[in-house]
């Protein structure tokens, strides 16, 4: 792990971490954090050469040591409109495109229970919408500053995932994942990761977005009359407005018949569903 300053233009970075570890575009995705310069566009020169994506080469990085980089944050110039191609002259990818496959996600290393995560909030059309006008950077600071950066990352690969039928990459958002919940970082003996819960990246993806993506007034989800005057008063996020739910509790000593039951409500985002020999129906699970 090395300290290395990047200058871009004008502006000076110092004390930006690289690992040689990890693949080049791991370094650019930093870049891309710092600069807003998407990785396509970036031109990174050492002495000895100049970074390539997926390899260093013969490259020999040093602490302290400078790094130009070139390349504008402009957006991307959109490819000029192809000519009407056959299906029978279709490549694979030209023929998920036309058959409106999803957009898949690469596998990093271990990294499917993120995937799978990102594919499932993508399948709610609310939160897509949410996320497309949500406004935060990916470069942020303060006490909210991961739960910004995630959801902006979310948000840019969202909008990547809707052009295009191809298999991304989400190396940006998996860098703000770990820097958030280091978690997820841990490696295995042989330098992988390791595999993490699908559930649990799911519950602090949940969070994240809880705190950034405010709710839709005038919404048709249904609420109780309790949950209505509540959201008068204070406005619910998107998240619990979609995915909350309203537990009724009653809890009573069972070594004080005396007492009364104690009742109560309070809202969770996600349903458990409790397994063991006798399971073996979802039904089942959820009524115990």
């Amino acid at each position: 792990l090395f300290a290395v300053n990047v200058k871009w233009g004008k502006e000076k970075f110092d004390g930006v971490e690289l690992n040689t570890d990890e693949p080049p575009m791991v370094f650019k995705a930093q870049l891309f954090a710092l600069t807003g310069v998407q990785p396509a566009r970036q031109k990174v020169m050492v002495k000895g050469g100049t970074l390539k994506d997926d390899d260093w080469g013969n490259i020999k990085i040093k602490n302290g040591m400078t790094l130009l980089m070139m390349g504008s944050a402009d957006a991307l110039p959109e490819e000029p409109i192809a000519r009407p191609v056959f299906v029978e002259d279709m490549t694979e990818e030209q023929l998920a495109s036309a058959m409106e496959l999803p957009c898949g996600l690469t596998n990093l290393g271990n990294t499917c229970y993120m995937n799978a995560t990102v594919q499932c909030i993508r399948s709610v059309p609310e939160v897509k919408e949410a996320l497309k006008r949500y406004g935060g950077a990916l470069r942020a600071s303060g006490e909210m500053a991961s739960a910004q950066y995630i959801t902006a990352a979310l948000r840019d690969l969202f909008d990547s995932m809707d052009k295009t039928s191809s298999s991304i990459p989400p190396i940006i958002l998996l860098q703000f994942l770990h820097m958030a919940f280091p978690q997820f970082a841990e490696k295995g003996d042989q330098g992988q990761y390791l595999q993490q819960d699908a559930n649990e990246c799911w519950v602090q993806m949940m969070r994240v977005l809880q705190q950034k993506l405010e709710g839709i007034e005038g919404d048709t989800v249904m609420e109780t009359d309790s949950g209505a005057t509540a959201a008068s008063s204070k406005k619910k996020s998107l998240i619990d407005q979609f995915f909350s739910i309203e537990f009724e509790t009653a809890m009573k000593c069972t070594e004080a018949e005396e007492e009364e039951v104690t009742k109560g409500k309070e809202n969770l985002l996600q349903l458990s569903c409790f397994i063991n020999q006798e399971v073996k129906y979802l039904f089942t699970g959820l009524k115990l």
